[in-house]
């Protein structure tokens, strides 16, 4: 049976930004047809790898080759002003091409434009349905509709466009429950090869095989992500372990050197004394040394050859052991005691739900109920419009993580922004503290404004975190927004450590669920709030 023809191939495709950044340096690989999940750290360059296989960057060196047409949503789909539904779906020409014709323009060229496609509109309107999305208007402005509506609406349009391969470029970030289940319903069903970058756990599952950009390579699993975690764990341990009998080698290695070294020094001392003692003619008394020195030598060479290859076995086990760090640090403790009242959140129909304690609350609900604009009020004291939710804090030390990071001072390096929340602290300590926190090295005296979207995140992190005295309550909005999984999980090991009350708004089911939540507080369009405890 042939095998099958990959989708995507990548030969040493090397990738450099204008200012000599190099994002990619001779990546090679190969995408199999089917669902692929493509995965890695923040700014290892998933979306600039997208870009060159979509053909809007073009490669410092190597190639791209694609079976077939290629066609890609990018992971921001804002519209440009005056934008509607017709130009998210990317059938602007058509229609265009059609209205004229219908005016009375008989230029070949606008019939050239439609083709078959005579009713695009109709089949537009039908595919949108289909996909959950009932609107009938395409004239309409994309800044009327939600964002699920709109990422359902651009994936519909690369479907009617009948592109081989689709890339898509974290299609379910900022959506709400409902515009996530749509999406992975939508892709789940799509026919034909899909490579999706995503951190969404959900729709990695949901994937045929995983593909790993990690330090240079890319690595094709067959498999979701699950799996993909799990070899990946066996991988690890069986590394250890060679890199555990490799030590061992190493040090059985240095002894037998030693031991041997001291032979050889013993031999050559006796063979002087021999020389001294006996009466031997001086050319017997050469070929004696001569020999013993050769034998020696001979001892030496093997002696260093098994000790490089021994370094070698050692050098190659731990180059395959991942040096993916782990958050590890022991908070002070905020003093929460469990009666304290902490929050007050009142609906729109009087009914309230009060935060006590080091209770770990989730706000959640639809893109555009005021969430957010209910965590502002909570934190700025600032109450609502009629009609709203209302949230009253009972404190004052509350620490917050925005979507925006706007804590952070972009022209001052990381250790003046996080001694500004921690005046008390010696910078000494301050560093250490930091480094647990995997913020450290030069990193600490960098300005902020240079430092990746990871590095900042950790970067405001800390400023939460750190703050003496330290908060009572901390508030996240949507903190797993743009993060890779390897900085989420970072921030669940690190929010693990913290022993006051937290309230966070977050649409990531797979975040909210590893936090030990106390209670979840569900808020609707009318300002009305459903706890769950």
């Amino acid at each position: 049976m042939p095998a099958p023809i990959p989708s995507v191939v990548l030969h040493d495709l090397t990738f450099t930004w204008p200012d000599g950044h190099r994002v990619l340096d001779a990546v090679s690989g190969a995408f199999p047809s089917g669902s692929t999940g493509l995965v890695g750290l923040n700014g290892v360059g998933k979306s600039t790898l997208l870009r060159l296989i979509a053909g809007d960057l073009t490669p410092t060196s190597g190639s791209v080759q694609a079976a077939g047409v290629v066609d890609y949503l990018p992971q921001r789909t804002d519209a440009e002003p005056g934008h509607t539904l017709v130009d998210l779906l990317g059938i602007r020409s058509i229609v265009d091409a059609i209205a004229a014709v219908e005016r009375g323009e008989i230029d070949l060229a606008l019939f050239d434009a439609i083709g078959a496609d005579w009713d695009v509109e109709e089949r537009a309107i039908a595919a949108l349905s289909a996909a959950g999305v009932d609107i009938d208007d395409l004239d309409r402005p994309v800044t009327t509709i939600s964002g699920g509506e709109a990422t359902v609406a651009a994936l519909v349009g690369i479907r009617m466009r009948g592109a081989d391969i689709a890339l898509l470029d974290e299609p379910t970030n900022n959506l709400d429950g409902h515009g996530r289940a749509r999406v992975h319903d939508l892709i789940g069903a799509w026919d034909g090869p899909v490579i999706v970058v995503s951190h969404d756990l959900e729709l990695l599952e949901r994937m045929q095989n995983t593909a790993e950009l990690r330090a240079g390579a890319l690595m094709l699993f067959g498999g979701p992500y699950s799996e993909f975690r799990e070899q990946v764990a066996r991988e690890q341990e069986a590394a250890e372990r060679a890199a555990r009998s490799a030590e061992h080698a190493v040090r059985v290695e240095k002894r037998q050197r030693i031991a041997a070294a001291e032979r050889i020094a013993h031999s050559e001392r006796q063979g002087k004394k021999d020389a001294a003692n006996r009466k031997y003619i001086g050319a017997v008394v050469n070929d004696r040394r001569n020999s013993a020195e050769k034998t020696h030598g001979r001892q030496r060479g093997l002696l260093d050859d098994r000790m490089q290859a021994a370094q070698r076995s050692l050098q190659d086990a731990e180059s395959r052991i991942r040096d993916d760090d782990r958050v590890s640090i022991d908070l002070p403790d905020p003093a929460v005691p469990p009666g304290k009242r902490i929050a007050e959140f009142t609906g729109s129909d009087g009914r309230t739900v009060i935060v006590q304690g080091p209770e770990r609350v989730a706000i959640t609900g639809p893109n555009g109920v005021g969430k957010s604009t209910l965590l502002e009020g909570l934190v700025s004291g600032v109450a609502a419009g009629p009609g709203r939710a209302v949230a009253v804090a009972d404190i004052h030390r509350i620490g917050t993580l925005s979507q925006r990071l706007d804590t952070l001072d972009d022209a001052a390096s990381v250790i003046e922004n996080v001694s500004r929340v921690s005046p008390r602290i010696p910078r000494t300590e301050l560093r250490n503290r930091l480094a647990r926190l995997l913020v450290r090295g030069a990193m600490v005296d960098r300005p902020v404004g240079v430092l990746s979207g990871g590095e900042r995140f950790r970067v405001a992190l800390a400023q939460v975190l750190l703050t003496d005295p330290p908060p009572q309550l901390i508030v996240l909005d949507e903190p797993t927004n743009n993060l890779d999984l390897q900085t989420t999980e970072q921030l669940i090991e690190a929010l693990g450590a913290y022993r006051g009350a937290m309230i966070v708004v977050s649409h990531d089911r797979g975040f909210l669920d590893r936090l030990a939540l106390d209670a979840e507080v569900a808020l609707d369009a009318a300002g009305v709030l459903t706890a769950m405890r």
